[in-house]
């Protein structure tokens, strides 16, 4: 057993090497040039959602509110007039990067702390880097990947969308999983 304390180090370089590898991913390369879509009368639309003051935060059209609801002959015929829309409403105004990509950071800290925990369990020091690795990438992939498909399942986001950041999570778990076996206590 190996205490989360020997492995401050893996823990925060595995997450600067996330940190750098997602900026790499998102900015230089074409991936997720297409996840999302223009809306048709884009200023249209806009103008409408204004007009209905939305608050930032979560919203679903048509709304049921209940389960009852939900099985009612006027929601149903709402629903297949449609459109059916799940959106996020954000601050209107510049948005704000730093913040974000601060929270993605600390999230990076946070998957590895876990991983960290898991394998410190599970192996001891001096475990070969193929221990390391395994024990770490499947709980990195956990973490970055896996439970990205509920937004497909649950949300009808679109799965070539979900697929790709689920690829992303699985590149992100194998920095991680190297990185945590390059510095695994002796």
């Amino acid at each position: 057993m190996v205490p989360i304390a020997s492995l401050w180090l893996p823990i925060l370089v595995s997450a600067v090497v996330v940190f750098v590898v997602s900026s790499i991913i998102h900015m230089a390369l074409p991936i997720h040039r297409g996840d999302m879509q223009k809306v048709p009368r884009e200023d249209e639309v806009m103008a409408a959602l204004r007009d209905a003051e939305l608050a930032p935060g979560d919203y679903v059209i048509p709304y049921a509110g209940s389960m009852e609801a939900m099985n009612s002959a006027e929601y149903k015929a709402r629903r297949q007039k449609g459109p059916v829309v799940v959106m996020t409403v954000m601050p209107s105004g510049p948005g704000n990067m730093g913040a974000s990509l601060a929270q993605w950071f600390a999230f990076s800290v946070v998957v590895s702390l876990l991983c960290a925990y898991v394998a410190g369990r599970a192996l001891g020091p001096g475990a070969h880097y193929l221990g390391v690795f395994r024990f770490v990438g499947v709980t990195a992939f956990i973490g970055y990947g896996l439970a990205l498909a509920h937004d497909s399942i649950w949300w009808k986001k679109k799965w070539s969308t979900t697929l790709k950041y689920m690829f992303d999570g699985l590149v992100y778990a194998l920095m991680t999983a190297g990185t945590f076996g390059w510095l695994w206590p002796k």
